[in-house]
């Protein structure tokens, strides 16, 4: 594994806006002046990890429901039994990412596990794509994401149009929502989009529904399931017969309570870091809301001492404590790899990088490849 220097497409930012990418030049978003290489035993390596994850993290949901945790994952106890009929319905699931800690020599380290409203979708399945096939043809890329959305959607709950939502003035959801329309369409599948914000609710139907109060039977939601539940019509989602994508049994796997559930069960796993719900074991350690979102709120502590951190509103509901593990370090540089889940299956990585040992929103996304020997 190495970060590498290479020239810049000349029409990179016309090429970026062609395929949706709005926001590419955001805080130096997209950069491709530098680029991570790997061979292909670091990919097997990637691979492997991701998909053994995924099997553990639903053996840790399982784990919860059976022990009656939820209640310590934040998750108000009106949800827990649609929590527990959704897992035993393996109510359909798209896609989710992981963020590992890997340096290309030692086990990738789960960090955590975002499985209900991961972005990058577009970046990581089409634009990084494009650049390879431009700037490196010779290679190959760890990269199937946009097939395996494609054929994942065809196995979509409902015969309808399946509605994409995002909210309103957020245009990386907006950008991704849009780019996951576009997989539906290719689907076979019709799509429309949605802002959150004009979603309604029809008593008589028990059914959420459009701005032209038209049934939705399927909804894909940008929008995650901590905030769902605590809201005015959150009860509502207890008696509808909308198919939600994500189903709500994953918002068990994106709480970071997961992560000191998955310890429990699976103590001393070379892809898993020490992680508890109190820090009296730890004097070294992230310190994590069980609900935030790009690093907001993470607190890193070395020998009982505040290391670094991201202010955000995140932390109402507790934390977790795991054990500090210093991302590996690239020309004054920290990636954190993406391993993308497509169903079941691992479908491909994307790398976020930057100066501080927490990636935020403003972490520069990064562009790989990989080679054979």
């Amino acid at each position: 594994m190495q970060r590498l220097p290479v020239t810049p497409r000349k029409d990179f930012g016309k090429k970026l806006e062609s395929i949706g990418l709005s926001f590419y030049a955001w805080d130096n978003y997209w950069r491709e002046d530098v680029c991570y290489r790997f061979n292909a035993q670091q990919v097997d390596v990637l691979e492997a990890a991701a998909n053994k994850l995924h099997r553990m993290c639903l053996k840790a949901v399982a784990y919860a429901l059976e022990n009656r945790r939820l209640g310590q994952l934040g998750i108000p106890e009106m949800y827990w039994s649609a929590i527990e009929e959704s897992f035993r319905s393996r109510d359909f699931s798209l896609y989710g990412r992981f963020d590992f800690a890997y340096d290309g020599v030692n086990p990738p380290k789960m960090l955590e596990y975002n499985a209900d409203t991961p972005t990058s979708l577009l970046e990581s399945a089409v634009a990084q794509w494009y650049w390879m096939e431009e700037v490196f043809p010779d290679t190959d890329q760890f990269n199937s994401l946009h097939e395996r959305l494609v054929e994942q959607w065809r196995q979509a709950p409902g015969t309808g149009p399946i509605h994409l939502a995002s909210l309103k003035g957020n245009e990386e959801d907006w950008v991704c929502s849009m780019y996951l329309l576009d997989t539906v369409a290719q689907a076979g599948r019709e799509a429309k989009h949605i802002y959150i914000e004009g979603i309604g609710w029809h008593e008589q139907t028990r059914q959420f529904v459009d701005q032209n109060n038209k049934p939705i039977e399927t909804l894909f939601k940008l929008y995650p399931w901590e905030w769902m539940m605590h809201e005015e019509f959150g009860p509502n989602i207890l008696r509808s017969r909308t198919h939600i994508i994500e189903p709500i049994w994953k918002s068990v796997l994106s709480c970071k309570g997961l992560l000191a559930l998955l310890w429990e069960l699976f103590p001393g796993h070379p892809n898993l870091l020490p992680t508890y719900f109190t820090p009296e074991k730890l004097t070294s350690y992230a310190k994590k809301p069980l609900y935030s979102r790009e690093g907001a709120n993470v607190e890193l502590f070395k020998d009982g001492k505040l290391l670094a951190k991201d202010d955000g509103p995140y932390g109402e509901e507790g934390h977790v404590y795991q054990q500090l593990h210093t991302l590996p370090k690239f020309d004054d540089r920290y990636p954190v790899i993406g391993a993308w889940i497509v169903g079941t299956e691992s479908a491909g990585i994307c790398i976020r990088e930057d100066t501080s040992p927490i990636t935020t929103n403003l972490s520069n996304f990064i562009p790989h490849y990989f080679v054979e020997a």
